[in-house]
């Protein structure tokens, strides 16, 4: 799209510090925007597009409401740094990363009350996956509330005193730990805002391969203490020695 497209009023909506650009199908935010009402605005809307990156977006630096709904932003965006930002709307993108995500938001967002991330994969609901139940997304909210526990609202729902406290002592142990990615950084701070190529991630890396002809079964009866009640059964694996 051109720029006198793109500065044409019947597809901009500019009132009231809040400004609009929604369903232009563009992948990123047009500098033109940021340049001609970054320091105006307050809320910005960009959703129904085609964003694969925030770049420009740190343009706007007032920022207290950031839309971003129905685009194709996956687990490579870097968040700019927005210290007022209050709400950020993000339903229906390609987030996979939960911990990428809000550790970025953590440093890059301090003010954030409101955060909803509906319809990505990092958010388990039954609407996009039908094998995630109410306790998937139990934990994932005290996951999230962990990181984040300035927030008033996620997702739809309001935060209690609650479940506050329980993510407190349990979101730690929700969080899912990935491979690192090769050429990330390590400080999330340091590259808060940045719009470099690396990717960013978590610190946790895969365990070392092993050559399979260095492994040694070795067969231990015993009686014991626990059995797995998790939904992936492992079949026969558990079964105790009384039970043959």
């Amino acid at each position: 799209m051109d720029q006198e497209n793109i500065t044409d009023s019947r597809i901009i909506n500019f009132q009231n510090n809040r400004l609009c650009y929604v369903g232009q199908e563009v992948t990123c935010i047009p500098e033109i925007l940021g340049k001609m009402y970054g320091s105006k605005v307050k809320s910005l809307d960009l959703s129904f597009n085609n964003l694969t990156t925030l770049n420009h977006s740190e343009l706007f630096s007032d920022l207290e409401e950031f839309v971003l709904d129905n685009n194709n932003l996956n687990d490579n965006i870097k968040l700019p740094r927005l210290p007022n930002l209050q709400i950020l709307s993000m339903n229906n993108n390609n987030i996979t990363d939960l911990e990428n995500l809000v550790t970025q938001i953590k440093y890059c967002m301090p003010s954030l009350r409101f955060l909803s991330l509906l319809g990505n994969k990092a958010c388990p609901t039954q609407l996009i996956d039908f094998e995630k139940d109410e306790n998937d997304y139990k934990r994932y909210r005290y996951s999230v509330l962990y990181y984040l526990p300035e927030l008033r609202f996620l997702d739809s729902r309001p935060v209690t005193n609650e479940e506050l406290d329980a993510a407190m002592t349990k979101g730690e142990y929700t969080k899912i730990i990935r491979p690192k990615r090769l050429n990330e950084p390590l400080d999330w701070r340091s590259t808060c805002g940045s719009q470099s190529n690396g990717n960013i991630s978590n610190i946790f890396s895969p365990l070392s391969a092993i050559p399979t002809q260095e492994i040694h079964h070795q067969a231990a009866y015993g009686r014991r203490r626990f059995r797995y009640t998790g939904k992936q059964s492992e079949g026969n694996r558990f079964i105790l020695n009384r039970d043959l």
